[in-house]
């Protein structure tokens, strides 16, 4: 365990989670994890006023004591002290331990919705803004950039460089993948081992670095996202030296592969062997599985989860693999977080193709088992899907388009589908100018449509200058560096120095395409409207009650042309158009439209 500097007054305690409290909270107490030297045998007391010890547990190793606060809302922000009461000596306090109170923040923070752009960044690969904590005593893996799965030094500081540059681009959010401490003797970057939950890890930076960048952030426009992992924690863990409870890991601590067959959750013939393997089962060797359904572990997860919402101000969590932590207790998460933070958006990942399978798991469906939720919203990995299908894949009937458009169709079965996050790639798969063959004119399709169509979108850092994973799909090469985040850098990003043309001309569109969805309130809450496609053409509206937008994607290589009178449940004999991406009026030519080869019209309708 790692100790909190200045935080311990005795020497038989070593470490506490969280590090320190609020006053005022929206939660009524607190549970301290406290570890240290044969803690089971003393009793604990606390003599301050308007605070009191609820009740203490331990598990199985008699180093762990879980007390529980509760903390009066009249409380004064300050430091109260634990007394350890020593079993032969009941009446004389052995050790004191203290521990703060901190007043709240008067931050306010809004969530996440269908008005904003999503940015995701991996810090490790952003940008290197201190150089100095690349590598650092006490964490096994040193910076190895030339390896693609190593680590490369990007940081917070480096991302809070660029902040002007997110808000300038358009963007709106910034979702980092996770940046908490992750000591793992490799592979460590991308930060879903976690090794301490309320540590930053020191190569990204430190605590108070990440809470100076969520305010930047907030000054620059740009709401914070959260990446959490509930589901598994990193095998160097100190947990896995001395395991609080003997069922805090899945499968008695013991490696055994997950399944991933996610339907088994809600299939009826499944047997209850297949659904334990399935929940139970670790990611890989270097993922232990945690077991939420351990209560001690169950309220710590979901108190430190409370504890980065307040101390970061957070807008958003995504949270990674979602579905394989235990379901009650994903839906005692989130209704506790809704509870406590009413503003707060949550997106869980549940990587199905299937929109059966994520519409189990949002706020508001009727599930025949009974199940409910609190989630917001999912990402989106049935629309991408399809998108890329209607793309790549020839259709011998009709049009490539109908993969999209029958997916859409498949709406009915989400409570909300316009609360999801769409996305044309993300940091577990190929770049979507990749997917798409490293063509410029598809990949502006794929922007321009996941830009316009309903949910939240969410785009990969790079995507604006044609970020490329050519050569392997492995992660280590999807999760590239940008250019001009390193001192040295040939080729800036930030700066547009040494990009080719066509880098600069579509991270040119991106910044135009972003800044004027933050002007189109019928894109951020309006309705979708689309038609059944024909040829190569896909048509779909978006409006409300203050402006109509039409979107016309053409992947044909020659031009399309459109009768309007097809369209004028929605047009009402309309016939004047903007093109809001260079300010021009496409002309109508006898009731037709022509659309060009490869094109995206975003067209406001006058």
């Amino acid at each position: 365990m790692l100790a909190v500097p200045g935080a311990w007054a005795q020497s038989f305690v070593d470490n506490t989670d969280p590090p320190f409290w609020w006053t005022d909270m929206p939660v009524e107490g607190v549970q301290l994890m406290i570890h240290g030297e044969d803690l089971k045998k003393y009793d604990i007391e606390v003599d301050h006023p308007g605070v009191t010890v609820e009740k203490v547990e331990h598990g199985d190793s008699p180093h762990y004591a879980f007390v529980y606060l509760n903390v009066a809302e009249s409380v004064a922000p300050g430091i109260l002290e634990l007394k350890w009461l020593h079993p032969d000596h009941p009446q004389r306090a052995a050790e004191t331990t203290t521990f703060e109170l901190r007043a709240r923040s008067p931050r306010k923070a809004e969530g996440y919705s269908g008005s904003d752009a999503i940015c995701l960044i991996t810090p490790d690969r952003f940008s290197n803004g201190n150089p100095d904590n690349d590598a650092v005593s006490g964490l096994t893996e040193a910076p190895n950039r030339s390896d693609d799965h190593g680590r490369h030094g990007g940081d917070l500081a480096g991302i809070r460089n660029h902040l002007e540059y997110l808000s300038g681009m358009g963007f709106t959010a910034v979702w980092l993948n996770p940046l908490l401490e992750n000591n793992q003797p490799q592979w460590s970057y991308h930060g879903y081992a976690t090794t301490d939950y309320y540590r930053v890890d020191p190569r990204f930076g430190t605590n108070a670095e990440y809470q100076q960048l969520a305010d930047a952030a907030q000054q620059n426009g740009l709401k914070l996202i959260m990446d959490m992992i509930m589901n598994h924690c990193g095998s160097e863990h100190p947990w896995m030296d001395d395991l609080p409870t003997k069922d805090w890991i899945n499968n008695s601590g013991t490696f055994s592969p997950t399944t991933h067959r996610r339907t088994t959750l809600r299939d009826p013939y499944a047997t209850a062997s297949d659904l334990k393997r399935f929940s139970d089962g670790w990611f890989v060797k270097e993922m232990p599985d945690l077991n939420q359904r351990q209560p001690l572990l169950a309220d710590y997860l979901i108190q430190n989860t409370i504890w980065w919402v307040e101390y970061l101000g957070l807008s958003g969590i995504r949270m990674d693999t979602y579905p394989y932590s235990d379901a009650d207790f994903m839906t005692r998460w989130t209704c506790n977080l809704r509870a406590a933070y009413p503003h707060l958006n949550i997106c869980g990942e549940e990587w199905s193709l299937n929109p059966a399978v994520l519409a189990y798991w949002q706020e508001g469906q009727d599930n025949p088992d009974g199940y409910t939720s609190c989630l917001p919203g999912l990402l989106d990995f049935p629309l991408h899907h399809a998108f890329m299908q209607s793309m790549n894949a020839d259709e011998t009937w009709q049009s490539n388009w109908v993969n999209l458009y029958e997916m859409l169709g498949n709406d009915f079965l989400y409570p909300d589908p316009f609360n999801h996050i769409v996305f044309p790639d993300n940091h577990d798969m190929s770049r979507v100018h990749t997917q798409l063959g490293d063509d410029a004119l598809k990949t502006r399709l794929a922007v321009a449509f996941f830009a316009t169509t309903r949910g939240i979108p969410q785009f990969y850092y790079g995507t604006e200058i044609l970020m490329s994973n050519a050569g392997d799909d492995s992660h280590g090469n999807i999760r590239s560096d940008f250019p001009g985040g390193w001192a040295g850098d040939t080729t800036n990003g930030f700066t547009g120095e040494g990009l080719s043309p066509e880098a600069l001309d579509f991270q040119d569109f991106t910044r135009r395409l972003l800044h004027w969805r933050q002007t189109s309130s019928a894109v951020h809450n309006g309705t979708l409207t689309h038609y059944v496609p024909e040829g190569e053409a896909y048509v779909y509206f978006r409006q409300d009650s203050a402006s109509t937008v039409m979107v016309v994607l053409n992947q044909s290589d020659s031009t399309e042309v459109l009768s309007l009178s097809r369209f004028d449940e929605v047009l009402n004999g309309r016939r004047t158009f903007l093109d809001v991406l260079d300010d021009t009026r496409p002309a109508v030519d006898q009731n037709q439209l022509h659309v060009p080869a490869s094109t995206a019209w975003i067209l406001e309708i006058r």
